[in-house]
């Protein structure tokens, strides 16, 4: 109706992968939010974690890699079973930071390593936890983490509002990866697209994020 019209955008946390950072996401979610215009907005930040500076990183070192949980010292794989995980408990909490200070925020997008971190927050969400008021969440090749201690958010299945996107040909989180975490989720809608590890675009997808973003309206999650 008229009313719905007036509605402010979705206001979308977006949650960045391994080795990126909040700038970097941008960067790469131009013709996203071009897609969403008017209907999302996104909202990039920082992992609050540094990586050891590597030997490919930008030589002037104003925008240095970032993650939000490592699987050993200052290493990432997303396959391993890391006995020893380290750093998810400040990055929840920057998550909620951020959806406090800068909110408020209807859902979380996340990509890649920031995909596994909304669904961790989804899982929490889910089970009532006061710091993370949001409605919905758009997982970009996502992952379950293999952690042991990590395993509680998969227990029970999470019921909240969820949009896998899935890369048939993603060659750093494989589909079938992404397809286990989905079916964590009660109901969750998934989107395969032909392509790899990136945010796809094509109008097929940007049809299908529009159609999933119409289930909300601003200030459903609070």
């Amino acid at each position: 109706g008229a009313a719905m019209a007036d509605a402010r955008p979705l206001r979308l946390l977006s949650l960045h992968g391994y080795r990126q950072s909040a700038r970097r996401l941008r960067q790469r979610t131009g013709a996203l939010r071009k897609a969403l215009r008017g209907r999302a907005e996104l909202v990039a930040i920082d992992a609050p974690h540094l990586l050891p500076a590597g030997a490919e990183d930008d030589p002037d070192g104003d925008d240095p890699p970032r993650g939000w949980w490592f699987s050993g010292p200052g290493t990432f794989e997303a396959g391993e079973a890391a006995a020893a995980p380290a750093g998810l408990e400040e990055s929840l909490s920057t998550v909620a930071a951020a959806l406090a200070e800068q909110g408020p925020f209807d859902g979380l997008l996340g990509f890649s390593q920031g995909a596994a971190l909304a669904a961790m927050v989804c899982a929490l969400r889910a089970r009532g936890d006061p710091r993370f008021p949001l409605a919905f969440a758009v997982l970009v090749a996502a992952f379950a983490s293999r952690a042991p201690e990590h395993g509680h958010f998969y227990r029970e299945p999470i019921a909240l509002p969820t949009l896998h996107v899935v890369g048939d040909t993603d060659a750093v989180i494989a589909a079938a990866v992404s397809r286990e975490l989905a079916r964590c989720f009660v109901q969750p809608v998934i989107l395969t697209h032909p392509g790899g590890h990136f945010i796809p675009t094509a109008p097929a997808q940007k049809k299908a994020y529009l159609e999933f973003l119409e289930r909300f309206c601003a200030g459903q999650g609070r």
